[in-house]
């Protein structure tokens, strides 16, 4: 889900303008366009209408991935639209599209984007639909909802052996490397009323940095992910030990 979670952190995610499908491929197009690695002069609006006239990308599930393939080497990227009325998009189940991920896929990241597809899926199946996406009030939340997402499918990805894989990347990132791909640190907070959070990580800064944050107390009483020094913390469970002193679990994670 690495292409996802950029997608996410570089703020290529938007409320798409009006439930044209055209109009709607077009307008994520131009901000596929527009990432500054790719260097400019693309023309992948054409390219995603010759392929979706050839086979429709939705998905089902309220879902469209639309795609152009480039030849040789580069990164896969993807841009991601929030429709909240839908899209009329010709799915095989006939439902309304409400969030179309566009991905740049250069042929070595084939395998990669088809990964990254079924892993999205495979999340939306686990949350029972998209009914949490095309009922959002805002795209802020939109947002929350596919962090939350990403974090499903990262747990997904790390069935019987996830708790030792975060434990060695959390020892990673406490010991200042960079690993590639995703880093991942677990964080514990500990909400006192009236009180500083206690926080409990392998990161002492980070540690440091949220339980000095007087503005992190009303996104945990949400249950909301959110941003703090590069990480994207996402939200995974309460467990009330204390009714006065919840304490959240969290999944920090950051593009390495």
């Amino acid at each position: 889900m690495k292409s996802l979670l950029t997608a996410l952190k570089d703020g290529r995610l938007v409320e798409l303008p009006d439930s044209d499908k055209e109009h709607s491929l077009r307008y994520l197009a131009h901000l596929i366009e527009g990432i500054p690695e790719l260097g400019g002069h693309l023309q992948v609006d054409e390219d995603v209408l010759i392929r979706e006239r050839e086979g429709n990308t939705g998905i089902g599930l309220g879902v469209a991935c639309p795609h152009t393939r480039v030849a040789g080497a580069g990164e896969l990227w993807c841009a991601v639209g929030w429709s909240p009325a839908g899209i009329d998009y010709g799915s095989p189940d006939n439902q309304k599209v409400h969030l179309v991920v566009m991905y740049y896929v250069p042929d070595p990241q084939k395998a990669a984007y088809l990964k990254e597809v079924s892993a999205l899926v495979s999340a939306i199946k686990k949350e029972e639909g998209i009914q949490a996406i095309s009922g959002a009030e805002d795209i802020a939340d939109v947002r929350n909802r596919l962090l939350d997402w990403v974090s499903t499918a990262i747990e997904a990805g790390m069935p019987e052996a996830r708790a030792r894989m975060v434990r060695l990347e959390a020892r990673q990132a406490a010991a200042g490397f960079a690993p590639a791909g995703l880093q991942i640190v677990p964080v514990l907070i500990v909400s006192q009323p009236g009180q500083p959070p206690i926080v409990l990580s392998p990161n002492s800064d980070l540690s440091s940095a949220l339980e000095n944050d007087v503005g992190i107390s009303p996104l945990l009483k949400r249950q909301s992910s959110f941003e703090r020094l590069g990480y994207w913390f996402v939200y995974r469970s309460t467990m009330i030990y204390d009714p006065q002193r919840p304490l959240y679990d969290y999944l920090a994670v950051k593009v390495g």
